[in-house]
């Protein structure tokens, strides 16, 4: 776990989709970050096709 620094504004529009979405700031940063990294490794897919993608990959069973 580490700090990240982000811009005031960046800051401000988090906590704003945050309160929408019913998430932390951290949760939403995290989110965002999780689908700019799959973005980023997916060019083709939408973002609807990418949100589909990762519900659709099931966690391994705990042992």
């Amino acid at each position: 776990m580490g700090i990240v620094k982000i811009d005031d504004d960046l800051h401000a529009q988090a906590r704003r989709a945050s309160t929408m979405m019913c998430r932390s700031i951290n949760a939403q940063a995290e989110f965002w970050m999780k689908i700019g990294m799959l973005a980023e490794a997916n060019p083709t897919l939408s973002f609807n096709d990418i949100v589909a993608t990762h519900l659709s990959v099931r966690e391994p069973a705990a042992a």
